[in-house]
């Protein structure tokens, strides 16, 4: 059986529609009002950034727990698994963004995806929450009018991916890091689109035009990690995403992460978590 029809649905932008407070074709905005749950790990195929006012809970993003609270941003990525438990008077504003609308405002972001998906929750100060707080009702208006300019909600998005990157900025260490070292982000990007078929770091290395030490050598001096453990890394999020987001077998899932054989998958998960495949998945 297929991956496609086995995994648990991602759920698309169109799901939300009901529920929305203001949309267009796109893009929805919806408001938090007291206690919510999401209970069962899923994913969404669009972007989510959310503003949470006076808040409390706790929301897991991608097996991290992270405590909610009052003035912060939390940033949501396509495929990222996700729950939360959010207590009671809490108040937040919510954007759904479709990948095509993303496109559009993403640059104004500033740092690579991979700084906001290590760090997706950003407290604000009062200044920043208030700015962002304007363009977020500004865009409930825009989105409720009549006539709404898709120029005037797309400029509003940029200011406020703009706003989210400068409260960001102190965060992403990493990301001065990597700024410093483009072929770390070459390897980055690399990893991404290859770590399925290609666990081994000569395969980067030799794409990247250095040698496997050297690869090593910068990762270790830049990172504090090896090559091997960035590759690794990557692999073990995909392989904890399909345990609690679909309903694959062990079996196929080693088989769609490129492991020879389902017990090589087990011992690499296990190395990796002190957790069998199976124990993860039912924890």
């Amino acid at each position: 059986m297929s991956s496609e029809s086995k995994s648990v649905p991602i759920l698309g932008i169109q799901e939300f529609r009901n529920g929305q407070a203001a949309g267009r074709k796109g893009l929805l905005y919806n408001e938090l009002h007291g206690e919510r749950h999401i209970l069962k790990p899923h994913k969404h195929d669009f972007f989510i950034i959310i503003l949470f006012d006076q808040a409390k809970g706790v929301h897991t993003i991608d097996f991290q727990e992270y405590a909610i609270g009052d003035r912060q941003i939390h940033v949501l990525f396509p495929n990222q698994v996700h729950t939360w438990r959010i207590e009671p008077d809490t108040t937040g504003y919510q954007l759904m963004i479709d990948k095509l609308f993303f496109e559009r405002f993403s640059p104004y972001l500033r740092f690579s995806p991979s700084n906001y998906i290590n760090h997706p929750v950003i407290p604000l100060s009062q200044e920043n929450f208030d700015l962002l707080q304007y363009e977020f009702d500004a865009i409930k208006q825009e989105l409720r009018a009549t006539y709404s300019l898709q120029d005037v909600i797309s400029a509003r998005a940029a200011v406020i991916a703009a706003i989210v990157s400068k409260a960001a900025e102190s965060l992403f260490t990493e990301a001065k890091v990597y700024q410093a070292n483009p072929r770390l982000v070459q390897f980055s990007m690399l990893i991404d689109q290859h770590f399925k078929e290609e666990k081994q770091v000569s395969y980067y290395a030799s794409r990247l035009n250095i040698s496997a030490n050297y690869l090593n050598v910068l990762c270790k001096k830049s990172l504090h990690i090896s090559a091997t453990q960035l590759i690794q890394q990557r692999i073990l999020l995909e392989a904890k995403r399909l345990l609690q987001a679909t309903d694959l077998s062990i079996k196929e899932i080693a088989f769609e992460l490129g492991f020879v054989d389902h017990a090589y998958f087990s011992n690499f998960f296990k190395n990796q978590t002190n957790l069998t495949p199976r124990s993860f998945r039912e924890h």
